[in-house]
């Protein structure tokens, strides 16, 4: 099926290019060269041995915290970072061209984040977000359940009044970092059934008859640990509410659409990874006396690859600074989740077909980037979802 091997061990690494990037500062352009550095440096390197492995890097994410890019679209009086959704986004794509675990930790972690930092006091404010943005916590988002993943609306986990505290009793499933989080955000049903019956909390990894079974055995994204979490009579003070009772499902909304910006800019870097590794094969590769890249039919999936991922980056970015102005994004977030993740679908198949036997090889990363990518079409919220939404916006909600 493959080439000579010995032919493929003596290619030579290809350190990826940078990304022409507009950015809207010198902050900006120096907090990307960072991340840059940090990507190329500390984690590329290591990201095959331990994604075979099935390892969590919670350490890098103990550097990221450190470094500063836990926060980066929050408020710097509580430890963030101040910058632009526009920003955050690009730096999320640099991380995940370097290992795709790493950047949607980060967009995980700040997904978690997002309800307590818009919706919560001046007091939680305060009292939780130091630690949240800058002092090593990492979040998780616990909205899914076995038995409501798109229908979230119709979630079981339960929360009951106890005096100042709730009891939550219930199973939430497919929690990226389930496990190894120090927090997650939960929704969980405090009234009657449908969207208005649900309320957030803020609930420490450590709470008595808190647990995580053991993580799913997944085709890709190995190194990110998702599992169910379940709360058997977890109880939490009533100061670890977030917003009022029954707004939770509207939390969980308005976090969903950060969220689905932050998949899309990830979505774009595993296709430019993938990109990178396709293009370096081809001007490397030599066929009847020349480089692959030669070809025309070649040369024709690289330009449509570079073409699909330059169009998914201005999409995430267009719906980036509608956000960063105040203005509404939800269309546009949907839009470029969907466009960005079946972009990277499309762009990693590629990538293996170019190199060939090579491709479906481990020895080359293009197998990686094709079967991380397929979760990016599930993962915030599937992309027959997100038509959905697209559609709502357009003709309004389905009549009945």
């Amino acid at each position: 099926m493959c080439p000579n091997r010995e032919e493929s061990d003596a290619m030579p690494d290809r350190a990826p290019q940078p990304v022409d990037r507009l950015l809207p500062t010198d902050e900006a352009r120096d907090l990307l060269t960072l991340v840059r550095d940090i990507a190329q440096r500390e984690v590329a390197p290591r990201a095959a041995e331990e994604e075979e492995a099935g390892r969590f890097p919670r350490e890098l994410f103990t550097l990221l915290s450190e470094s500063g890019l836990l926060g980066l679209p929050y408020d710097s009086e509580y430890g963030g970072g101040d910058q632009p959704y526009e920003v955050y986004l690009q730096v999320l794509e640099e991380l995940a061209r370097a290992r795709l675990t790493v950047a949607l930790g980060v967009s995980v972690h700040t997904l978690a984040t997002y309800p307590l930092a818009a919706y919560g006091t001046k007091e939680q404010h305060a009292q939780h977000l130091p630690a949240m943005l800058g002092g090593g916590l990492l979040g998780g988002y616990c909205l899914s359940e076995p038995s409501s993943g798109s229908d979230a609306a119709s979630l079981r986990t339960r929360a009951v009044r106890d005096g100042d505290d709730w009891v939550i009793d219930g199973t939430k499933a497919w929690i990226t970092h389930g496990g190894v989080a120090d927090f997650y955000t939960v929704m969980a049903r405090t009234g009657g059934e449908g969207a208005r019956g649900i309320s957030a909390f803020l609930v420490p990894s450590g709470a008595e008859g808190l647990g995580a079974a053991a993580p799913e055995k997944k085709m890709g994204m190995k190194g990110s640990p998702t599992a169910q979490v379940h709360f058997d009579g977890v109880r939490v003070p009533d100061a670890r509410r977030i917003g009022e009772e029954g707004q939770g499902f509207a939390i969980a909304l308005s976090a969903l659409d950060g969220g689905r910006l932050g998949i899309a800019a990830c979505a774009i870097g595993v296709a430019q990874a993938a990109l990178d590794e396709a293009v370096g094969y081809a001007t490397e590769r030599r066929q009847f006396g020349r480089p692959i890249a030669d070809f025309q039919g070649l040369r024709f999936m690289l330009a449509d690859m570079a073409t699909q991922i330059e169009a998914g980056r201005a999409l995430y970015l267009t719906a980036a600074r509608l956000r960063d102005a105040g203005r509404p994004f939800g269309r546009q977030a949907a839009m470029a989740k969907l466009h960005c993740t079946d972009t990277a679908m499309r762009v990693t198949t590629d990538a293996v077909q170019i190199l060939g036997g090579y491709g479906y090889t481990a020895d080359f990363p293009a197998e990686r980037y094709m079967r991380e990518a397929k979760v990016l079409q599930i993962v915030e919220g599937t992309n027959q979802i997100q038509r959905m939404v697209i559609a709502r916006h357009l003709a309004g909600p389905e009549t009945r």
